[in-house]
């Protein structure tokens, strides 16, 4: 019997489709030893693998006559677009003709669908997206940064859970420390929601250490952060966004004279290892915690690397039993 993974890739998702998606896909096969279901317009699909030397036996296509562009409306888009890379592809996952499914398609469209697709797992109300964040320490994971922004405190509760049980079984954290995203360390400070929450997470027996402030993020003060979806796209753009200016800034600097310019020459190594670590294609992509099934959402602008990476990430979220896992450990801390 055939037990390789199987991966259902949305080749159609991102602002390179499908192009990035089948040279991702390639790089993976040739690395990983993956079942990989590219999925979307046969045509535009065979065209780019025509291109390239692949093992034929490790990637197959699934036809979908329809794609949903990054600016559709989610609910509108499930609704309307049955055929989509994205439906389709779910829909796979839901017959357990695969075991997890990728896009960089658009991120409200793919959290829906899979919503009512999948369902969620046992207990949980809302999904998150947990994205692993460099740091000055090690990586950690941040979550949600985008499923949901209308948060109730049960929600940032299970967040804490999930977050916890990625970390540990994915970035190899024995422990987690968790941490709840607020202007102020002191528990005075926050919503009525956040309040709430700080309470029923100090309860669950997780490693709680308590508040952190945004500039704690990047310390690596703690394993997990803990936010609504609204919060932590905000953090996730500015982050994107000051990385960028940062990087167009010291290229200005460094074109003004000739001694900043040998100076960068110089330099020009620990300049690669720094982008290498803040660069998201290195981390492939998202899972979506909390849906009855496995999903990871990859950035909309993801080149080959990235996809090859989110292969990676989807693999060993399938190996390592996360969704199993997550259900254990809120069954446990629940019971607390």
């Amino acid at each position: 019997m055939d037990d390789k993974i199987r991966i259902v890739i949305d080749a159609m998702g991102g602002d390179r489709a499908p192009r990035v998606n089948v040279e991702g896909a390639v790089q993976a096969a040739q690395i990983y030893d993956y079942q990989l279901i590219l999925v979307g317009d046969v045509k535009k699909i065979e065209k780019f693998l025509k291109l390239c030397d692949y093992p034929k036996d490790k990637i197959s296509v699934m036809h979908a006559s329809q794609k949903v562009d990054m600016g559709e409306a989610a609910a509108v888009s499930v609704r309307k677009k049955k055929d989509s890379s994205i439906s389709v592809g779910l829909q796979m996952l839901k017959e357990k003709q695969a075991d997890v499914f990728i896009s960089a398609g658009n991120t409200g469209a793919v959290v829906a669908a899979s919503t009512l697709k999948l369902r969620l797992l046992q207990t949980v109300e809302r999904p998150g997206i947990a994205l692993v964040v460099p740091t000055l320490k090690d990586p950690i994971v941040m979550i949600d940064v985008g499923a949901n922004i209308d948060t109730k405190p049960l929600h940032l509760y299970q967040y804490a859970v999930m977050g916890s049980a990625y970390s540990h079984y994915i970035l190899n954290k024995s422990k987690p420390s968790v941490g709840l995203l607020n202007i102020g360390e002191e528990e005075s400070k926050g919503t009525d929601i956040i309040k709430e929450a700080r309470t029923f997470i100090e309860k669950s027996g997780l490693n709680f250490i308590g508040n952190i402030e945004a500039r704690d993020i990047y310390t690596g003060k703690c394993d997990v952060v803990v936010c609504d979806g609204f919060i932590g796209n905000v953090v996730l753009k500015v982050t994107e966004g000051f990385a960028h200016a940062s990087t167009e800034m010291l290229k200005r600097e460094l074109n003004r004279s000739l001694l900043p310019k040998i100076g960068a020459i110089l330099s020009l190594p620990a300049y690669r290892a720094i982008r290498k670590k803040m660069d998201y294609r290195e981390y492939g992509g998202a899972p979506l915690l909390g849906v009855d099934g496995a999903v990871i959402i990859s950035h909309g602008s993801s080149n080959a690397t990235a996809i090859r990476n989110a292969i990676r990430v989807a693999g060993e979220y399938v190996k390592n039993k996360v969704n199993f896992h997550i259900v254990e450990k809120l069954k446990m801390s629940e019971s607390m």
